[in-house]
């Protein structure tokens, strides 16, 4: 009887310590585990991660690292760990979490315009994803690549179509090329490739011509009208005359894209440049910025029209004045003149 009373005592503290063991192994895995005030958080793990930089990134969200550690262990997440960009919401409990930074990496939304060289796109990016500027520029700049698809490196920039796009965080500098490569080829459908040979244009060409008109006009409403002049002066055998060309060309010789030209001088025309549409006709070899879509669609639907001259509008900013003939284009042209000269704006 003694015996079987001490065997029932063993059990019952078995149980006892079982259960509480048990109990304590369900709330470190099953009860909330996050530390953090706000509804979500979210963690950046780079592609080549081990355990260690993962727990250093998750700590600070965390109430008990510890439980962590031992079930990601368990479950097998030390050896596999995926570079990413992972949502922890508040509330969640240990094994959650091991879910979701096993096979829940979510997209951000990756978006640029107005960049002006390929060199400002690769920084743009390299804000967005986990892919250095260096390693996108040279991904750019790939001769097979530029061969391959046809490009050139002036004429490279048209290919990456200023919008929104999702993508996953580590995605790769070749990995972003290639899918915007697709994206080009997707946004030049059989209806733009259409429009652009009715303006005898290449989607090259179209793009070069966009950058100018873009450059040339911040109203979209006015961009199709400044896109038949330009038309209107490539089917004359005019030079096209656009000082954004000019300014580019001037960039370009002293390699900062940063120096800001208010005013283009006279001398500046003299710029021995491809780019510089007052001494070479035709489009220059590449776009002088990312043409937005607004530029590009108002090329491909330009305003009918027999313009052929404009100048900046002084009494209606943004805007400009339009001629049909030089002479009339002179005398819209003084009141620019002396509205410039009267602000001493001399470069």
């Amino acid at each position: 009887m003694y015996i079987k009373r001490i065997v029932l005592g063993i059990v019952l503290i078995g149980l006892v310590v079982g259960g509480f063991f048990a109990y304590t192994i369900y709330n470190a895995i099953f009860s909330p585990n996050t530390n953090f005030d706000t509804a979500e958080e979210y963690v950046f793990i780079p592609s080549e991660a081990n355990f260690d930089v993962v727990k250093q990134l998750v700590a600070p969200l965390l109430k008990d690292t510890r439980s962590f550690e031992i079930l990601a262990k368990r479950k097998g997440y030390t050896a596999n760990i995926k570079g990413g960009r992972y949502r922890i919401t508040q509330g969640m409990n240990t094994n959650e979490i091991i879910g979701t930074l096993r096979s829940n990496n979510i997209p951000v939304k990756v978006s640029f315009n107005n960049q002006e060289t390929l060199a400002d796109l690769a920084g743009r990016i390299a804000t967005q994803l986990e892919a250095d500027s260096l390693g996108l520029l040279q991904a750019f700049l790939s001769e097979d690549f530029l061969k391959k698809n046809k490009f050139t490196k002036a004429s490279a920039l048209s290919m990456y179509i200023p919008n929104s796009y999702e993508f996953f965080w580590n995605t790769s500098a070749t990995q972003f090329r290639d899918r915007m490569l697709k994206e080009y080829n997707v946004f030049w459908n059989a209806e733009r490739l259409e429009k652009a040979k009715k303006q005898h244009l290449t989607p090259l060409e179209v793009s070069s011509l966009a950058a100018i008109v873009h450059k040339e006009s911040a109203k979209i409403d006015e961009r199709p009208k400044v896109a038949g002049l330009y038309l209107n002066r490539l089917r004359k055998k005019m030079r096209l005359q656009a000082d954004p060309t000019v300014i580019y060309a001037l960039k370009l010789n002293d390699g900062d894209f940063t120096k800001v030209y208010k005013r283009v001088l006279y001398k500046d025309l003299e710029i021995n440049s491809p780019y510089n549409t007052y001494k070479y006709g035709g489009l220059p070899p590449g776009p002088i910025a990312m043409p937005d879509i607004s530029a590009i669609e108002a090329v491909l639907n330009p305003e009918k029209h027999d313009y052929l001259y404009f100048v900046a509008n002084v009494e209606n900013f943004g805007y400009h004045m339009f001629a049909k003939s030089l002479t009339q284009h002179n005398r819209n042209k003084v009141q620019y003149i002396r509205w410039i000269n009267k602000k001493k704006i001399n470069r």
